[in-house]
């Protein structure tokens, strides 16, 4: 005997802003058109990656044939204006910013509601956040709020041809391959990108834009996380890997702790910045702060010089973007020789003291025709 059929569940509605499991873009979301940046800001100075992100959005927004907007949020003392003024200058076009008491500092559910019902209500095609500790958390909440695609960590974006969406790189496989994701039947397409990976864009003086001011219409009594003082980290800038010009980083070719030492010489003698690889991190060589890769720090230094270091993607992907790139590795089929401008073939237990004498002599030598 068969069992009576039960009523079947009403059928869910499918959010605003979603469309079905094709890759085909619905008619509703193409109406959304533009590429814009939030503005990170904390303690009246605005976050650099900010800026680097602008440059790339112009060259987006460009073979798009669209305008750059930026999202500004903020308390209602604080010089947001300001900082839209310096983003016209970077490249946006306009500026979208709400002055609220309940935005004086940053909080999730505050700053998800400001950007989500701005992106709701003016319909950008493009939205770029800064894979910071402040937008990874609200990249993620945002892209949830919207039922929206979100790539993180970032480290190439580019207008696929045939598609015309978003194509997003980043590193996957535990950073063993490269992958290109395209958001294409969602809207907006959204992406994160870590400090120093985009190149910094050139400022135009004199460059002005529209300013438009929205409401957030939210109160204090609405949010769960109460902000109830700030406290600096004494120790937050006592390794600034990301803005160093010179680093000097070392790999597990270089056998123990005794020998990684004469990275820190070199380093020393050049006035940069010491970095190493994620094993020499697990190893309890150097703190975790020194470490330069995927799971690391992305820096992008005038000169970097890798002692013992192979190249692997995990690595390769936090630095390539180096000026200069000097590689010493006693292997010469190593994959960093691949993009080194410079490659020393030899022990770098030998090469490091060689290069920190000849260092040490040669700015003594300038110091002194200097004086």
């Amino acid at each position: 005997m068969n069992a009576p059929a039960t009523p079947s569940a009403p059928a869910a509605k499918r959010p605003a802003g979603r469309a079905g499991r094709n890759t085909e873009l619905p008619e509703h979301l193409k109406v959304y058109q533009g590429v814009w940046v939030f503005i990170e800001h904390d303690r009246g100075h605005v976050h650099s990656v900010s800026w680097e992100l602008l440059g790339e959005a112009r060259k987006l927004a460009d073979i798009r044939g669209s305008s750059v907007g930026v999202v500004v949020l903020g308390g209602t003392d604080e010089p947001l204006e300001k900082y839209a003024a310096e983003a016209f200058t970077f490249g946006a076009d306009k500026a979208y910013i709400i002055h609220d008491p309940v935005l004086k500092g940053y909080r999730n559910e505050p700053f998800t509601k400001g950007l989500t019902d701005l992106v709701n209500k003016y319909q950008p095609e493009i939205l770029l956040l800064g894979a910071t500790s402040m937008g990874r958390d609200l990249a993620g909440s945002v892209a949830t709020t919207l039922l929206t695609g979100l790539t993180a960590d970032c480290t190439e974006l580019n207008i696929d041809p045939n598609s015309k969406a978003l194509a997003a790189t980043r590193p996957t496989f535990g950073g063993s391959l490269l992958c290109t994701i395209m958001t294409l039947a969602y809207r907006p397409q959204m992406a994160t990108v870590r400090p120093r990976v985009m190149a910094m864009p050139r400022a135009e003086a004199g460059r002005t834009g529209e300013i438009i001011q929205d409401t957030l219409g939210m109160v204090e009594t609405q949010i769960v996380t109460k902000l109830l003082d700030f406290i600096a980290d004494a120790q937050s800038n006592t390794i600034n890997l990301p803005y160093a010009d010179v680093i000097v980083s070392g790999g597990k070719g270089l056998k123990n702790p005794e020998n990684f030492k004469l990275v820190f010489e070199l380093a020393r003698v050049l006035g940069g910045e010491v970095g190493a690889t994620r094993p020499c991190v697990q190893a309890g060589w150097v703190e975790a702060e020194r470490q330069v890769g995927q799971t690391g720090k992305t820096v992008r230094p005038k000169l970097y010089i890798a002692a013992g270091i192979s190249g692997a993607i995990q690595h390769r992907v936090g630095m390539e973007a180096s000026d200069v790139i000097v590689a010493i590795n006693t292997d010469p089929n190593a994959p960093i020789f691949d993009f080194a401008h410079y490659g020393i073939v030899g022990n770098a237990m030998q090469v490091l003291p060689a290069l920190t004498g000849a260092f040490a002599e040669h700015l003594a030598r300038r110091s002194k025709q200097v004086a």
